[in-house]
């Protein structure tokens, strides 16, 4: 059964509630090319309406999530001074299991962010 997919989420930690407008840009990585393969942004639930990377489009390879945080944190009144302390914030990962969901969410504030393979 070939299931493999990418999913992912953002939550805003300092205000306590999903990251509702975030720009989310998906890459696929080969030695030092990126190529752009999705775009999307992150719903009211901080969730795609769909996944990122679909079951039929899903490879074994690296890839690259790219957050457009800077534009979440100006909108929400979090940014601060310019320039931001994050912005972009670029996360690389593989994916060796052609079947395996991943999913990879954000925890984010202003001045931090975590991720972990999710489940």
């Amino acid at each position: 059964m070939a299931d493999g997919y990418l999913t992912t989420h953002v939550l805003d930690t300092a205000r306590g509630v999903p990251a509702e407008g975030v720009k989310i840009a998906l890459y696929k990585v080969s030695g030092n090319s990126h190529r752009k393969i999705a775009e999307t942004v992150t719903n009211a639930d901080g969730r795609t309406d769909s996944p990122i990377l679909p079951k039929d489009q899903f490879k074994s390879g690296t890839y690259e999530l790219v957050f457009f945080a800077g534009a979440y944190l100006r909108a929400t009144g979090q940014s601060g001074a310019e320039p931001l302390f994050l912005d972009e914030i670029p996360l690389r990962f593989g994916m060796a299991d052609p079947d395996a969901h991943s999913h990879v969410p954000l925890l984010l504030s202003a001045y931090g962010y975590s991720t972990s393979r999710g489940s």
